[in-house]
């Protein structure tokens, strides 16, 4: 059992299921096979990025939907989906249909602020409102309020041979307690506790002391803190942590080598804050399931949590998804005190 007040209680995977622009259905298909395999495997979750114009998951609700059908127990979310994209009611529509369908297994995870590259797209995604959208706390809000069942309509009755309801349909009443916000910050953390959410931290967090320190494990404790302080379950409330994490111990010589030089190309990036938003990135963590179980132990905000989507990285083949899942599952989870679920 690790050395932590936090044993490993939940234990989960994110892949942004990239496909071949000539052949997308073979990679969103080994997105699908993935997911059924980690629920053979044991794991409690399983968590989708979210890419839109670019070769991975552009619908996660839609794969959610389609994962639904294939598993029976593994949870399923989205880690993000960017709200700057999306109606909230149409979003919750979608969101309480594929609940229903799943049996009250799907975990969304949300973000705010404006669409990436917003000034070449607004024209096709907002060709009319583009000036007037809020990309805004508020727009996170809304949806929330049509998942817990508040009013969308001023109408609700018969008319004619139609009923009409005032809240969003299908209503599903465990979703609104299993919404989660994406934040790297210390005013995302807060505002997602003060408002009931779930949290999801990762592997990037803001830097937003100009003076420092800068030690990602103490930024993101700071942000889990924050988050629970101010929500109404305070030491309870769920926090998940999403770092990218690559056991060898069944790797071929071939794959740990290719492992090891991802690794070394995205080192560089967690030495200092990047860019005008002052990002810092984790460092991803590459060894046996023994020796990642000791940094994960010495790492402080890992000891503040109980839940975990393992980040995979982007650009492995399905074959090492399925030996890293396998090793995840069978060496690094017990070692973290994991037990697979049945």
């Amino acid at each position: 059992m690790p050395s932590t007040p936090r044993p490993l209680r939940k234990l989960g995977f994110l892949t942004i299921g990239l496909f071949d622009e000539a052949d997308p259905r073979r990679g969103h298909e080994s997105t699908l096979e993935i997911i059924e395999l980690g629920e053979r495997l044991g794991f409690d979750s399983a968590w989708l990025r979210h890419r839109h114009l670019q070769y991975g998951i552009s619908s996660p609700v839609a794969v959610m939907a389609a994962a639904s059908q294939r598993t029976r127990r593994i949870e399923l979310g989205t880690a993000v989906i960017p709200l700057g994209w999306e109606n909230p009611l149409r979003l919750a529509e979608d969101l309480a249909t594929v609940d229903v369908l799943s049996g009250g297994r799907i975990n969304p995870g949300v973000s705010v602020g404006p669409p990436m590259h917003f000034d070449e797209i607004k024209g096709a995604l907002y060709p009319d409102t583009a000036d007037a959208e809020d990309f805004s706390y508020e727009r996170v809000r809304r949806l929330l309020d049509l998942v817990r069942g508040k009013p969308a309509s001023d109408f609700s009755g018969v008319q004619g041979f139609e009923v009409f309801s005032d809240r969003v349909q299908p209503h599903s009443p465990g979703l609104g307690r299993r919404l989660w916000y994406g934040g790297g910050s210390l005013r995302s953390a807060r505002w997602a506790g003060e408002h009931g959410m779930n949290f999801l931290t990762s592997s990037v967090v803001k830097a937003e002391a100009p003076e420092g320190p800068y030690d990602f494990a103490e930024i993101q404790l700071s942000h889990i803190r924050a988050f629970r302080a101010a929500h109404p379950d305070g030491e309870e409330a769920r926090v998940s942590q999403g770092l990218v994490v690559i056991p060898t111990d069944s790797a071929s010589p071939e794959q740990r080598a290719r492992y090891a030089e991802y690794a070394a190309k995205r080192t560089p990036r967690t030495a200092s804050p990047q860019g005008p938003a002052r990002m810092m990135f984790a460092p991803d963590i590459v060894g046996t399931s023994q020796e990642i179980a000791e940094r994960l132990q010495a790492h402080a905000a890992f000891r503040e949590v109980d839940e975990v989507a393992f980040a995979l990285p982007f650009t492995f083949e399905h074959e090492d998804y399925v030996q890293i899942l396998t090793d995840m599952a069978t060496k690094l989870g017990p070692a973290l005190g994991w037990r697979p679920a049945a």
